[in-house]
């Protein structure tokens, strides 16, 4: 994506949500507000169903993009994706996007861990081709949409396919199979230019004059993304806690309070919507570092990062808010993105 003058312009907004009851709301202020895309999260032990809440966006707006971000191909049958697509797409021609992943809390609450690549880079060739019209093999027998005249769209569907790769493996994936790929944190994986969607997760909240780490709505708004750090690392290398703020106590915490077999279901209790009372001692021991997670700034700063991103070729930043004000940190972040 590139100015006028030939120099790479900022990343565009979207807006990325768990599903809730109030997703119409939300997506009709992204709307508004001139937001690229509303993406939505996969994890059915935290959150509502991703596709029914998409389905609920698609019927109250009119303009913005609707995608999963990303979705789980192991928590369902590709054909019921692909009949969930063709239904969302059928209610928001043109507007819908998937993208998929191995699986972080959507896999992890349920004390798995992430789905092998060739499963999920197999799962997408076989969407694809439900979707196209195809005649599709899918453990070992023949698959096909064959929806009668009113109970589904005509085929071929049209719709992107994404991936959200992690590591060498996943872009290599991605390379081979998808139409563009969201990030969780940035990359040093060249973004393909035959990529038309390259999305970069960000979380946090824009800070007004005065505010720093000890203000309670930095706490609440910014403070869930700097907790699921700590869930991640728990997952990933649960010893190296240790030497984080607050990390010893609470990895000590959660193994008292849960045998080995259920700390997973303690560890990500409230992941990137707020902070637990279990979590609210990270937020104490963290001080000044509780900013340093995500994209706690003022609008200025909220600006040159969409410039930094634009350079590095992403397309679109996912925002994706946090605490009791959901409205407002989606008005606020527009507001410093238009500057």
């Amino acid at each position: 994506m590139t100015s006028t003058d030939g120099a790479a312009a900022p990343a565009r907004i979207s807006l990325a949500l768990p599903p809730s009851h109030r997703v119409p709301e939300y997506a009709q202020l992204a709307e508004q507000l001139g937001y690229e895309r509303l993406w939505m999260f996969d994890s059915p032990s935290l959150y509502g169903d991703v596709w029914v809440a998409l389905a609920r966006a698609a019927e109250v707006t009119d303009r913005i993009g609707l995608a999963t971000g990303v979705a789980v191909p192991s928590l369902r049958h590709v054909m019921v994706t692909a009949s969930a697509l063709a239904t969302i797409e059928e209610l928001a021609p043109g507007r819908v996007v998937a993208a998929f992943g191995t699986g972080f809390t959507a896999r992890m609450t349920m004390g798995k861990g992430p789905m092998p690549w060739a499963a999920l880079e197999r799962y997408v060739v076989q969407l694809r081709g439900i979707l196209a019209g195809e005649v599709v093999e899918v453990e070992g027998e023949q698959c096909q949409l064959m929806y009668s005249p009113g109970y589904g769209p005509q085929r071929p569907i049209d719709v992107p396919l994404l991936l959200g790769p992690i590591g060498p493996k996943g872009f290599a994936a991605a390379r081979r199979s998808a139409d563009g790929v969201v990030l969780t944190m940035p990359s040093s994986e060249p973004m393909e230019p035959n990529w038309d969607i390259c999305g970069l997760l960000a979380a946090g909240t824009v800070l007004r004059p005065g505010e720093d780490e000890t203000s309670p709505r930095v706490r609440d708004a910014g403070g869930p993304i700097y907790a699921t750090s700590y869930h991640a690392i728990w997952e990933w290398a649960a010893a190296a806690l240790d030497g984080m703020p607050g990390g010893a106590e609470w990895r000590a915490a959660i193994e008292a309070e849960r045998p080995e077999g259920e700390r997973h279901l303690a560890v990500h209790e409230g992941h990137f919507v707020t902070v637990t009372d279990r979590d609210q001692p990270l937020l104490d021991a963290a001080g000044p570092a509780l900013l340093g997670a995500g994209w706690n700034g003022d609008a200025a700063s909220v600006r040159d990062k969409l410039a930094a991103a634009g350079q590095a070729g992403i397309t679109e930043v996912m925002y994706a808010p946090a605490g009791a004000d959901i409205p407002g940190e989606i008005e606020a972040f527009a507001a410093a993105a238009a500057g």
